[in-house]
C-alpha cells in the first residue's frame, strides 16, 4: 500500500526532501504502508500549481460543466467507496459499519449535491441601488483553498471541504493528515482518472511544519481546516494577522440533556451512535450525559451495563461496535486521561483500561465514570476516545447551565419524549448544532462550532457560500433600462 509520490499539478512526483512516514495498521500496531511526507518546496511547488490553474481551463468551465465534473469526482469515488471503507478502517480503527457509511458512500454524496446546487443557484444577483439604478452583485471564487483534515473521519471531511471549493470554482491544495495519508491519495487517484485539470487539485500529506507553512504561504486564499482547538487558535491568528478568509472546525465536549420523563431504554439505543461513535473519536460526540438526579442510580446503572456489552474487537468485522483508538501514542493519551479520572474522585463503574483479549493494536476498553465534576479536567478536556462522563442535575434550568458552562459548543442532544420541549431546550443550548432524540449531520444543513469549537461553517449552502467572494458593481440605470 506504500504510496511514495505526492500528487501537484496533475503529475505523480516524489518529495524534494525525500521524506516518508510510515502508518501502522489499527487493529494490530503493524506497518500498514508508507507515504510520501510533503516539505516546505512541495507546498510551494503545489500553491503555485494551483495559482496557475486558477486563471486556466477551470475558470473557464461553464457551471454546467463544472457540475458535470463533480458529478464524475462522486462517481469515480463512490466505485472506489468498498475499497476506501476498509482502508480507512485498517488506517483509524473505525468500524467498518461507520467506516461504509461516512468513508464510502457520504463523500460521493457531497459531489453530487454541489454538483445540483450550483446549477440551481448560478448567476449573478441584480438589485435596485438605494439611490436609483442598479448594482450587480457578483460571486468570484475565493482562490486557491488550503484544504487540511485531521485523521478521524478523513474521506467525508476532505469531502465537506474538496466538493464546495471546487463547486465554486476554486483549486485547492490538499493536505491529509499522516495518520491517515493513504485513503488521502484516493482523491488523487480519482483528479487523475476523470481528467481534473493539472493544479486544480494537488494532494500533498505533510507534517506540522509544512502545513503550517502552507497556512501562511501568501499564495493561499483560504483556509479551510478541521482539527484541534489549540491548532486552530494558530491558525486563526496567522489568517487573521492576512485577512485571509478561515473555517475552523474545531473540538468539542458535547453535553446530552436527558429529560426526567425519558424511557431509560430509549436513551440506550443511541449510547453507542451518539457518545461513542467512532470508538469515541469524533468532535461532535456527546460525552457528558446530564441525567435528572431522582433517576439518576438507574441511569447510571444501564448506560454502565449497556456499555459493557459493547462488542470490541477488529474493525473491519461487521459484528464489532468498538475498535481501536488510531495510534500507540493516541492510546496513551486517552488513556492518561482515564488515570486522570480515577484520581479526581469521579466513579469508575466500567471499562478502564485495555482489553484483555486484545493484546495487539491500539484498544481501550469503552469506559465509563459517574459522579464527574463538571469542573475538573475529565469533563472539561476533549479525549477524543471512548470514555463518557455522568452529571446528575436537580432541575433542567441548572442542566443547561451544566451543558453550557463549557470552553466548546459544537453539539449537543435533548432526550425528551416531548417534541415542543426538545424544541425549547435545543435553543437554550449553545451550540452549533443540537440533536433532539436523533444526531445525524445533514448534508443540506450547515455544521460548525461556536466558542473553542472554531467559526464559520460546512455543508448545506452557506458551506458553497464559504468558497466565494462578492462584488458589487453599479450601473445609473434602474432595473429594466
Amino acid at each position: 500500500m506504500d504510496r511514495l509520490e505526492l500528487f501537484v499539478d496533475g503529475e505523480w512526483k516524489r518529495p524534494q526532501n525525500g521524506n516518508t512516514v510510515k502508518i501502522d495498521e489499527a487493529a494490530t500496531g503493524e506497518v500498514l504502508g508508507e507515504s510520501a511526507l510533503a516539505g516546505p518546496a512541495d507546498v510551494d511547488v503545489a500553491v503555485a500549481a494551483a495559482r496557475r490553474a486558477l486563471v486556466g481551463p477551470w475558470r473557464d468551465l461553464t457551471v454546467a460543466e463544472r457540475a458535470e465534473t463533480l458529478r464524475r469526482f462522486g462517481a469515480a469515488l463512490k466505485k472506489r467507496g468498498r475499497d476506501t471503507t476498509v482502508l480507512v478502517s485498517r488506517e483509524n480503527g473505525m468500524p467498518i459499519a461507520t467506516s461504509t457509511a461516512t468513508n464510502g458512500f457520504a463523500p460521493a454524496m457531497m459531489f453530487d449535491y454541489y454538483a445540483d446546487l450550483i446549477e440551481e443557484t448560478s448567476g449573478d444577483d441584480v438589485r435596485p441601488h438605494f439611490l436609483g439604478g442598479r448594482t450587480l452583485v457578483q460571486r468570484e471564487p475565493v482562490g486557491v483553498v488550503a484544504a487540511i483534515t485531521p485523521w478521524n473521519y478523513p474521506h467525508s471531511l476532505a469531502a465537506m471541504k474538496i466538493a464546495p471549493a471546487l463547486a465554486a470554482g476554486c483549486t485547492v491544495v490538499f493536505k491529509p493528515s499522516p495518520e491517515t495519508a493513504l485513503d488521502g491519495f484516493v482523491f488523487a487517484d480519482v483528479a487523475e482518472e476523470i481528467g481534473l485539470p493539472p493544479g486544480v487539485l494537488n494532494v500533498i500529506p505533510a507534517d506540522r511544519d509544512a502545513g503550517t507553512h502552507l497556512v501562511a504561504h501568501p499564495g493561499v486564499d483560504k483556509v479551510a481546516f478541521t482539527g484541534s482547538t489549540r491548532a486552530g487558535r494558530t491558525i486563526g491568528r496567522v489568517c487573521g494577522e492576512q485577512f485571509k478568509p478561515v473555517s475552523l472546525e474545531l473540538g468539542g465536549k458535547s453535553a446530552a440533556i436527558v429529560t426526567p420523563e425519558l424511557d431509560v431504554e430509549v436513551f440506550l439505543t443511541g449510547l453507542l451512535e451518539n457518545s461513542f461513535a467512532n470508538n469515541g473519536q469524533t468532535c461532535h460526540a456527546s460525552t457528558r450525559i446530564l441525567l435528572p438526579r431522582r433517576r439518576y442510580d438507574e441511569y447510571v446503572e444501564a448506560i454502565t451495563e449497556s456499555t459493557r456489552g459493547f462488542r470490541v474487537g477488529n474493525p473491519l468485522d461487521k459484528a464489532t461496535q468498538i475498535g481501536p483508538l488510531v495510534s500507540a501514542q493516541h492510546r496513551l493519551r486517552v488513556l492518561s486521561y482515564i488515570e486522570l479520572g480515577r484520581n479526581s474522585g469521579a466513579r469508575l463503574t466500567t471499562g478502564g483500561g485495555v482489553p484483555d483479549d486484545q493484546p495487539q493494536g491500539w484498544f481501550v476498553s469503552p469506559t465509563v465514570f459517574a459522579d464527574v465534576d463538571n469542573s475538573s479536567r475529565l469533563a472539561r478536556e476533549e479525549i477524543f476516545g471512548p470514555v463518557i462522563c455522568l452529571m446528575p442535575y436537580d432541575d433542567l434550568d441548572q442542566a443547561v447551565e451544566i451543558a453550557n458552562d463549557s470552553e466548546y459548543g459544537l453539539a449537543g442532544m435533548v432526550w425528551t419524549p416531548d417534541e415542543q420541549q426538545g424544541r425549547e431546550l435545543a435553543q437554550r443550548v449553545n451550540a452549533g448544532t443540537v440533536g433532539v432524540n436523533i444526531y445525524g449531520l445533514d448534508l443540506k444543513a450547515p455544521f460548525g462550532g461556536r466558542k473553542g469549537s472554531g467559526m464559520g461553517v460546512e455543508l448545506g449552502p452557506e458551506g458553497l457560500a464559504a468558497y466565494y467572494r462578492t462584488k458589487s458593481v453599479y450601473f445609473p440605470t434602474p432595473l429594466g433600462n
